[in-house]
């Protein structure tokens, strides 16, 4: 067996992995990323696209934002659509902030080249993956890459491998508490090259389901339409989708669609999950290691990125300062805006989508009366953009 060895070891080279390396590399601090797939495959996963300035801001700090800061759209505003009458929320105008329309995938391929050129170590590829006494002040891990086995050796191990991933399952049962939600729908996605059917996002609440027109370019759309959560991708022709999607939209919008082919089709489960605690000993989930949450309100890879810059400030005082205590602060500062980020995203989804039968008049009154409020008023409107654009990342103590 080969031994190597690091101050951080990372598992998962997804954006999470990715930029916390960049950052710890800026500090002199030294990490290892494992990664079971290719970095092809890593690069076919489609994903978010809408950036909080927080997120901006840490991938500035990495010194990788020139693609985004190019490239990337800057959105001040965003719409809701229910039914035919559609409302703009001016997040710029409101909050001081904007987010940036920049995708994931684009992102992604920013960090790894930008891994490459500072020659920080990552092995894809591997397998066997598993962290051992990550409770001691010696903890390693144990892969295995084209048949030859490896132990790493660290001073920390921060888990950024998703749900499937072994990080969480590292965490005893009787120590974790795991939150779940699952919704009885999911999203059906197709991104097509033809010009978006707005200029601002559009969150559309319709009798036929909910639907978002998104974008990733000015020539590159991403659509969603909330589909039941059985449904299968090949009953789904691009012309019926389009033809569903086109519904779906306020009538002032429609004539504005163009339709082209799908060059990518999925449907994503909708659901909420939330594990505490997100530290155990000297491993530290981040991500979707530890969390995850409905589309609707683009937190997923925000919260990820909140993870990310509470692990590296923990991480610099560390090394730079000797402070061990301060380990103790990750749950409890990357929890509590998990929850404010789960609770936002329930509350779009309970509120945007169609729950058929499940939910009786007296609800769906409720409902409406609160979609009006809060569309209708300019302290409604703040409440959802000082959310949409991403509430402040917590400094530790």
């Amino acid at each position: 067996m080969k031994t190597k060895k690091t101050q951080v070891a990372i598992i998962g080279a997804g954006p999470s992995g990715l930029l916390l390396s960049l950052l710890l590399h800026k500090q002199g601090i030294e990490s290892v990323i494992l990664e079971r797939v290719t970095g092809e495959y890593v690069l076919g996963r489609i994903r978010a696209g809408v950036l909080e300035q927080g997120f901006a801001k840490l991938v500035r700090e990495a010194d990788v934002a020139h693609n985004m800061d190019t490239i990337g759209q800057v959105h001040d505003a965003v719409e809701f659509a229910i039914g035919d009458k559609r409302t703009k929320i001016e997040l710029t105008e409101l909050t001081g902030e904007s987010v940036i329309v920049y995708g994931q995938v684009d992102i992604t391929r920013d960090m790894m080249e930008a891994r490459e050129q500072r020659g920080i170590e990552a092995y894809y590829e591997v397998s066997d993956v598993q962290p051992h006494d990550v409770k001691s002040d010696n903890p390693y891990i144990t892969f295995t890459q084209n048949g030859e086995e490896f132990k790493l050796e660290c001073d920390y191990i921060a888990g950024c491998d998703g749900f499937h991933g072994v990080s969480r399952q590292t965490i005893p049962l009787d120590v974790r508490t795991e939150y779940e939600k699952v919704y009885p729908f999911g999203w059906l996605g197709l991104m097509s090259d033809t010009p978006p059917i707005n200029p601002e996002l559009i969150y559309a609440k319709t009798e036929r389901g909910f639907a978002l027109a998104s974008m990733r370019s000015d020539t590159r759309s991403r659509y969603y339409i909330q589909v039941p959560a059985d449904e299968e991708i090949e009953d789904w022709s691009d012309e019926r989708f389009w033809e569903e999607f086109k519904l779906r939209m306020p009538e002032s919008a429609r004539d504005n669609l163009i339709t082209g082919p799908s060059i990518e089709k999925s449907i994503v489960p909708t659901r909420s999950f939330i594990c505490e605690p997100l530290q155990y000993g000297n491993l530290f989930l981040v991500g979707d290691a530890g969390h995850i949450v409905p589309p609707t309100g683009a937190k997923g890879l925000n919260l990820a990125a909140s993870d990310v810059s509470t692990l590296y400030k923990i991480l610099t005082r560390v090394y730079k300062e000797g402070d061990k205590e301060c380990i103790e602060q990750y749950s409890p500062i990357a929890l509590r805006r998990i929850w404010h980020g789960v609770r936002f995203s329930w509350w779009l989804t309970d509120l945007l989508h169609n729950f058929g039968d499940d939910k009786d008049f007296y609800q769906q009154r409720m409902e409406g009366s609160e979609l009006e409020f809060f569309l209708n008023s300019e302290a409604g409107r703040k409440v959802i953009a000082e959310q949409y654009v991403g509430l402040p990342f917590e400094d530790l103590k």
